[in-house]
């Protein structure tokens, strides 16, 4: 049962929306990066939702390594492709405005594609992708990060958590939706154990001399200063559990990230200038939209992959086990406990909405403090 307070959605979104505002974020994109921070929450994908909207965004724009202004600049388009730079803006925006663009392209065109560069984080790569499936298209995206995950007999952090995300839409409820990242763990889930004062489990996170790493805020600040590493997908430092293919789709990712904008990768994204003082971190993303219609037509797709899902569903259950779900049907399910409560916060992130909104000295009252 859940025992944490929970504030309504309509709240939640007026309040991230006034903050962002008073850090110079323009009121439209306040609302986009506010419904993509809510929308990680929806899914009960807490690690992406308000629990990083402080420290991953307020604190960067008061830092100065994210600009709350975005000046989305496009380089290069063609019919069915785009290439832009964010200037270090607003992800969410960057990312918003790009799949617009990609949508209006593939209805049109069957399919496109686009690749952003100097962005920031762009939230919750599902967001994007499912932007897509809303308009009864494919959507794949991918991003770079802070560098974080080991090569296969590595322990050096080198690539990012670099999520490979489809949303694929379907003749029910919700679409097929996988978004996850390309190690065993991502940054933010450590960040969401360490300010719940918890362990991460272990054979999540290698330190460079091998050995293993469990205490969330040590890996937090040996992740920063390279000497410690996410293992990837299947683990590592070894082959043994074949971790060497979440290795090479975060490697995927990376170059995709990074080679189709023209931007930078790996080491440059750290967040981090050669003296040690904070600098921009100049994220890459890329986005691709298919039009089932340019192939065998939507609602064939759409019938097609909800037989798919219903069928794997249906399958064989393992001994102790009662159910088996397809990508996205854990997230919309979490939406039906959550739509008609709001959002449960923690007891960090009530200490930071409280701190935000007396500093700001905006005109809220949470249910939380009753």
């Amino acid at each position: 049962m859940e025992a944490r307070p929970y504030v309504s959605w309509d709240l939640m979104e007026s309040f991230l929306v006034d903050v962002f505002c008073a850090y110079g974020v323009p009121h439209d994109d306040a609302a986009i990066c506010a419904d993509v921070l809510l929308e990680s929450d929806r899914r009960g994908i807490e690690s992406h939702g308000c629990n990083r909207f402080k420290p991953i965004y307020i604190d960067r724009i008061v830092k100065g390594t994210l600009l709350p202004v975005t000046d989305l600049e496009i380089v290069k388009e063609t019919p069915t492709t785009i290439v832009a730079d964010a200037h270090d803006g607003m992800g969410m925006v960057a990312s918003y405005r790009m799949m617009e663009r990609l949508i209006e392209k593939a209805k049109r065109y069957g399919m496109a594609g686009g690749a952003v560069r100097n962005s920031t984080h762009y939230g919750i790569a599902g967001y994007w992708v499912t932007m897509a499936s809303k308009a009864g298209l494919i959507g794949l995206t991918g991003t770079n990060a802070r560098p974080s995950i080991a090569p296969t007999f590595g322990v050096e952090n080198m690539l990012g958590t670099n999520p490979l995300t489809f949303a694929l839409p379907t003749d029910e409820d919700f679409p097929f939706c996988i978004d996850c990242s390309t190690s065993i763990v991502q940054r933010g889930r450590i960040e969401y154990y360490a300010r719940e004062g918890m362990p991460t489990p272990a054979g999540m996170v290698v330190a460079d001399d091998g050995s293993e790493l469990t205490d969330s805020e040590l890996i937090l600040k040996r992740l920063v200063d390279g000497t410690a590493a996410l293992t990837p997908l299947g683990g590592g430092p070894g082959d043994e559990m074949c971790g060497y293919k979440g290795y090479g789709y975060a490697a995927v990712v990376e170059i995709l990230s990074a080679a189709l904008a023209g931007g930078e990768f790996m080491k440059a994204l750290s967040g981090v200038a050669s003296d040690g003082s904070a600098q921009m971190y100049h994220l890459g993303h890329f986005f691709f939209v298919i039009d089932p219609d340019a192939f065998c037509g939507r609602d064939t797709f759409e019938r097609i992959a909800g037989d798919i899902c219903r069928a794997l569903r249906a399958s064989k259950k393992a001994p102790g086990y009662d159910r088996i779900y397809t990508a996205g049907e854990k997230e919309w399910l979490a939406w039906q406990e959550r739509k008609d409560k709001g959002v449960p916060v923690t007891a960090a992130v009530q200490k930071e909405m409280i701190e935000l909104r007396d500093r700001l000295g905006l005109d809220y009252r949470f249910p939380f403090e009753d």
